[in-house]
């Protein structure tokens, strides 16, 4: 299986804010649905936008930059079997979220380096124990 950042720009959710509980309803469902099929491993929005930059000499920038064109608003991970799955599950987000989805590749992880990142999994599975 192969995890894909599903992901959209701030901008793009431009729908009127008294149909936030139906697009939000509407994400939850997709969500659930993700979970039940065990391909779903995480999904946030962002706050605010306000990056800070921290340089490889330590230096602290605060952004966000006006050369910057896009910033991520919100993103989801699926871990599924093909690119073709992965772009299934990002159409259904699409809808769901009224807003274009932009799917990634995440690189596996290199030998030797153990994550503490859950596979996907149903919700309907217990908890692993630990």
């Amino acid at each position: 299986m192969t995890r894909y950042l599903i992901s959209f720009d701030d901008g793009w959710m431009t729908f009127p804010e008294e149909e936030l509980p139906d697009v939000a309803k509407a994400g939850i469902e997709v969500v659930k649905e993700a979970q039940d099929a065990g391909v779903w491993v995480y999904g946030a929005g962002l706050e605010s936008q306000r990056a800070s930059i921290v340089a490889t000499d330590g230096v602290i920038t605060d952004g966000p930059f006006p050369e910057t064109k896009e910033v991520i608003g919100g993103f989801s991970i699926v871990d599924v079997s093909s690119r073709e799955e992965a772009l299934e599950w990002a159409a259904k987000i699409a809808v769901a979220c009224r807003c274009a989805q932009e799917v990634r590749e995440i690189l596996p992880d290199p030998p030797g380096l153990e994550q503490d990142v859950p596979r996907a999994r149903s919700a309907h599975q217990p908890e692993p124990a630990r």
